[in-house]
């Protein structure tokens, strides 16, 4: 049980990579908190943290507002007497070639993606910093922070402000023993991907990801715990990258390099 005795929030842990993440959490012993504007699933992800024999509450936050993550952190506090780890999971979409994209658009998701990650580590960090006992900040990335995704062009913004944020945030908490790391997904099923994955794009994608599969949220969330894990106590302002192999590929399908 690598985090017996820790608390932690999950936000967007009602589905998805966020759902796996926040049982994944639970079944290495931590108390979790579910931030999520789906309330109703985030109550049945605490339901089965419960079921594991852990604390767990769901509370609604819409993780872009400010005063709602001050209320979301606050109250975790009172419910489960501190806060050690904080998952930013939570995210949105957007579809459409850039210059077509309102300033609504626009807002949207860096509010949703980018300030949720500011909002939620900064009361986070306050907490921590105030508990003396260090702590953990792990955002989740997106391989598109470095790879360029069409038609989603705020979003990788987002994804690489957060990871140039994360290292900031990092250097300033250091002296706190509060580490700061991202996790880079590459494809994974989800609810929001899975009809995304047609065959037609699985055998594009299978050219380009040399392990030739797509990830499992599970797979994710493994990666997430050991960041929050002592396992990385000396892994700060760092990106794990967890995709199959696909940003590291360099190869050309289907092209002989050498001939005779």
């Amino acid at each position: 049980m690598k985090l017996q005795g820790k608390n932690a929030i999950v936000t967007g842990g009602a589905a998805g990579i966020g759902r796996a993440i926040a049982l994944a959490l639970a079944a290495e012993g931590a108390d979790v908190v579910i931030a999520d504007v789906q309330i109703e699933k985030a109550e049945a992800v605490a339901q089965q943290i419960a079921g594991l024999g852990r604390r767990s509450a769901a509370i609604r936050c819409d993780v872009g507002d400010s005063a709602q993550v001050d209320q979301m952190v606050a109250e975790t506090v009172r419910r489960l007497g501190g806060l050690h780890i904080l998952v930013n999971n939570a995210a949105i979409i957007s579809q459409g070639s850039f210059w077509q994209l309102s300033d609504d658009v626009w807002h949207k998701i860096i509010r949703n993606n980018l300030s949720s990650v500011f909002f939620c580590s900064r009361a986070a960090a306050r907490v921590m910093i105030a508990q003396q006992q260090g702590g953990r900040i792990i955002n989740m990335s997106s391989i598109h922070a470095t790879l360029s995704e069409p038609q989603a062009g705020p979003y990788t913004a987002a994804k690489g402000g957060i990871e140039a944020m994360s290292r900031t945030m990092a250097t300033e908490l250091a002296p706190y023993k509060i580490l700061v790391n991202c996790v880079a997904p590459g494809a994974t099923y989800s609810e929001l991907t899975t009809p995304m994955y047609t065959e037609s794009v699985k055998r594009a994608l299978f050219q380009r990801v040399p392990l030739k599969e797509i990830a499992q949220p599970e797979w994710i969330a493994a990666g997430v715990v050991f960041l929050a894990s002592d396992d990385a106590r000396y892994m700060t302002g760092q990106v794990l990258t967890i995709d199959g192999g696909y940003v590291m590929d360099g190869s050309l399908p289907g092209a002989e390099y050498w001939t005779e």
